[in-house]
């Protein structure tokens, strides 16, 4: 029996991390030949490089897709957009996969799977349905959604959204947030551990600060300054910083962020990659997760940890009650920072519940992408609502 090819598409780090347990499943699996295609921020030193995080978990990346400029321009990331279908489609022309597996809402995820869609190829998406109003993920999201053919949920709420977009119920998977399965399975720093791996020393207070560009809204400058603004007012306080996506307005924030630490060293630090186990450490040994990443959201509350949501990047997704939400500006945020830091709001999170489930995704995803019949599957009809 020929084994099914699963073809593995990613571009940035955070997307890694969510996939990288379903990943191990895949290439443990002997009825399965897995191939990996890494593109976008991976193969960028600007990021970090975390190419090389995928291949020191083990695997082998069988494609290495340069897409990046060197620019955060609008023009430099359609340009982007553009080089990345030139080039995907050699490598799918190639490997010849039987799926494509995506997740997310990445503009370069847009690329890849415009491209298989010409190449007849199946797409197995994740994190369909979600909704982010601030940013343009969100229409990315949709479009990708529509030219895939297998969808994988995080909640049932976003599972009815993609029958509402006309999906078949049943090539919809609603299997919790593939991301939980990287916490339950890691074996997390302790605090002195991880001080020694991130080279800092954490103070009585400590934050964890993950702020990406609203490619929606303008005066990314000016929203951002506000946070930062905030941030250098709290005393005893250290502040870990993950670096931005690469989207537009990406290196006004990056060059943010240095001046700050530049000015702030023996309070912050700053990394291009943290990496999935110093992340997730992060969260565990800080006490508030603040910024507009997704983290904050799905993540922040399985560690009962508060988060502070700034901003609209992330408006519309749901979220836990250990989640609070701010303006950009700085009166705003030191309010809620100090509501997260009440008795009150600290006692109401030690019984939160994370909607987005408790993990053991992958192995879910894993028998379907095994079982599913593939003949006739890219010929979808739209389905109505009755």
């Amino acid at each position: 029996m020929n084994k099914r090819k699963i073809c593995v598409v990613t571009g940035n780090r955070s997307e890694y991390g969510l996939l990288s347990p379903l990943i191990k499943l895949l290439s443990d699996d002997t009825e399965i030949d897995l191939q990996i295609i890494a593109t976008g921020a991976h193969l960028s030193t600007e990021f970090g490089y975390t190419a090389q995080e995928i291949e020191q978990d083990g695997f082998k990346i069988d494609k290495k897709i340069e897409m990046l400029l060197s620019t955060s321009s609008h023009v430099g990331v359609a340009k982007s957009m553009g080089l990345t279908q030139i080039s995907i489609c050699e490598a799918f022309n190639e490997l010849s996969p039987d799926i494509i597996v995506v997740l997310g809402d990445r503009y370069e995820i847009l690329s890849v799977v415009s491209t298989a869609l010409i190449f007849n190829i199946p797409v197995a998406h994740f994190s369909g349905g979600e909704i982010t109003e601030g940013a343009i993920d969100d229409s990315i999201r949709h479009a990708v959604t529509k030219m895939s053919h297998i969808h994988f949920t995080a909640m049932e709420e976003y599972r009815k959204r993609i029958i509402q977009l006309g999906e078949n119920p049943n090539n919809i998977f609603n299997i919790g947030e593939i991301g939980l399965d990287k916490i339950i399975n890691t074996t997390l720093l302790t605090r002195e551990e991880l001080e020694i791996a991130l080279a800092i020393k954490l103070k009585e207070k400590n934050i964890l600060l993950a702020y990406h560009p609203v490619t929606l809204e303008a005066d990314a400058e000016e929203k951002f300054k506000s946070i930062l603004d905030a941030l250098e007012t709290l005393k005893d306080t250290f502040i870990i910083i993950s670096y931005p996506n690469a989207d537009a307005g990406g290196t006004t924030i990056i060059k943010m962020i240095e001046d700050y630490v530049g000015r702030n060293k023996e309070n912050s630090k700053a990394f291009k990659s943290l990496g999935h186990l110093n992340f997730l450490s992060a969260i565990d040994n800080t006490d508030l997760v603040i910024g507009n990443s997704s983290s904050g959201i799905v993540e922040a509350p399985s560690f009962k940890k508060p988060s502070i949501n700034i901003g609209n990047r992330q408006k519309g997704r749901i979220q836990a009650e250990s989640t609070l939400n701010s303006i950009e500006d700085k009166s705003h945020i030191l309010q809620a920072i100090e509501t997260s830091y009440s008795a009150d709001f600290q006692s109401k999170i030690k019984s939160v519940i994370n909607p987005y489930g408790s993990g053991e995704s992958s192995i879910q995803a894993l028998n379907v992408l095994k079982s599913i019949k593939l003949d006739n599957i890219i010929k979808k009809k739209f389905y109505d609502i009755k």
